[in-house]
């Protein structure tokens, strides 16, 4: 199996997506920023390594910037994207919703897809999953059919129209094989937790509410504030949990029948515009609840109504009734997995964990690792990099959960030893599975290769009748002396 290239990895949706391909069994390369793209890719790991309450592979990381024209300039790794991998999930975007003095959304959303689409050129990467929006409908009205494009329609703003314009260069790529095009509805947080990292569409009114919760009473905000966007409370709001969201995608790109199409990720059941207002209301009221009710003369609450319906101008389209997505792919592909009910339970989790943290995205926490398995096998890296010709037989898997992990493939050379190149191999004849701690109780020679075979912490899979030559590699590969003879290999 060749490894799936993820874009967008360290945003909210991106994050969950990572997770539910490993939790598929699917290898993946995520491309971070330079700078502290890794480290945030390390911390997003940690995240769901306590999550789950275990080690977690780490995936193969490929340094780029979609804003620039060389993609990925490392001509290594776009040589390592084009031997490994055969297909590209892009999820990277910018959320904003105002051109910016950067040319943002459109030099993210439309640039970058066109620098990305010129990369895959070059890489042979010709299946292309995109995630674009349910909202590329613009200012339509009724029934949005999932092959529904560009039909003229009045794009509400400039995001919108930057995500329309960016399926519409993926639709004209003519070396693409396929194109798998995923629209989400309006994203809310975790529906079991709330976790979210970034507050957009639903969050936007109930940021000002928090904001303005000291100075104007919520009850009055519903009953003046919202009349005031030509809002009556029936009108409904597609809201999706990005948990959803992300299984749902994992199980089309998984399943190669689904492919080539377009899916509507939304629900079939909006919600009221009045139902959201009330749990807009009841949050704040909840929070405030220890503090005195404001007191407001009529001219100050008319000044704060205007600021508020400033600031929702600028969203107005993204709050209006939402049209009717038509989910027959989606429908179709995924009977058994269909979208939560938004609950005004689950609706008071998401709202109260962006309230309770004060509209502050959640930090990074990073576990500092055990153990630099990637500094340990540098040699191997190094001399890795070059295409690696001809070894005595197929490549080995070495898989090191946990911080300071990663995936390697070891080549058996009689001539020059054990080498190593990134990822797993797609085909190998035996694969070694263990934790950083493991690894390092080896290289420190606190354990042995048998002791840690027998206790369950090393799994050495497949070709039973080479166990011992497979011993013999692996102790190799973590005493302290390969590393300086590889170093020697690879300089010469």
């Amino acid at each position: 199996m060749k490894y799936l290239f993820l874009t967008g990895a360290t945003g909210l949706v991106g994050r969950y997506l990572l997770h539910e391909l490993q939790t598929a069994g699917v290898p993946v390369a995520v491309m971070v920023r330079p700078g502290k793209g890794r480290s945030a890719l390390d911390a997003i790991m940690s995240h769901w390594e306590r999550e789950v309450g275990r080690a977690l592979p780490r995936p193969v990381t490929i340094l780029g910037d979609l804003t620039h024209g060389e993609v990925v300039p490392d001509a290594d790794e776009r040589r390592w994207l084009a031997e490994n991998c055969d297909c590209i999930l892009h999820c990277a975007a910018s959320m904003t919703f105002r051109e910016d003095r950067h040319g943002e959304p459109f030099r993210s959303n439309v640039q970058g897809t066109r620098n990305l689409l010129a990369l895959c050129r070059s890489a042979g990467l010709g299946r292309f999953h995109h995630v674009s929006t349910a909202y590329v409908c613009g200012l339509r009205e009724g029934r949005i059919l999932e092959s529904d494009v560009d039909l003229g329609q009045t794009m509400g703003n400039v995001y919108e129209q930057s995500k329309l314009e960016a399926e519409k260069l993926i639709r004209g790529a003519d070396f693409l094989e396929e194109r798998t095009v995923y629209r989400p509805a309006s994203v809310v947080g975790d529906s079991r937790t709330g976790y979210v990292t970034n507050f957009h569409g639903f969050y936007w009114p109930l940021q000002l509410a928090h904001a303005m919760a000291g100075r104007v009473p919520v009850r009055e905000m519903n009953e003046r504030f919202y009349s005031r966007l030509g809002l009556k409370g029936d009108e409904g709001k597609n809201l999706v949990p990005v948990d959803w969201l992300a299984k749902a995608i994992v199980q089309l790109v998984t399943h190669p029948e689904h492919h080539n199409k377009t899916y509507h990720l939304a629900s079939p059941r909006p919600v009221r515009v009045v139902d959201a207002q009330r749990v807009i209301r009841d949050t704040i009221e909840q929070h405030m609840a220890k503090r005195p009710a404001p007191s407001m003369s009529e001219a100050e609450l008319q000044t704060v109504e205007a600021m508020f319906y400033e600031y929702m101008l600028i969203y107005q389209s993204h709050w209006r009734d939402d049209p009717k997505f038509d989910l027959s792919n989606t429908l179709a592909a995924l009977p058994h997995l269909p979208c939560p009910e938004l609950t005004y339970d689950v609706l008071m989790r998401v709202s109260k964990y962006a309230v309770e943290r004060n509209f502050v995205q959640p930090r990074f926490e990073y576990s500092a690792p055990d153990y630099d398995v990637a500094g340990h096998l540098k040699g191997l890296i190094v001399a890795g990099r070059n295409r690696i010709a001809s070894a005595d037989g197929p490549a080995i898997g070495l898989q090191v959960n946990g911080p300071g992990g990663g995936q390697w493939r070891l080549h058996v050379d009689a001539q020059r030893g054990v080498r190593a190149d990134l990822g797993l191999p797609s085909a190998a004849a035996a694969h070694y599975y263990l934790s950083v701690a493991t690894f390092r109780a080896l290289a420190q020679n606190e354990m042995s290769i048998a002791e840690s075979i027998n206790s369950g912490r090393l799994v050495v899979q497949g070709a039973r009748d080479r166990l011992k030559e497979l011993i013999r590699v692996l102790e190799q590969v973590v005493s302290a002396e390969i590393g300086g003879a590889l170093v020697s290999h690879a300089t010469n």
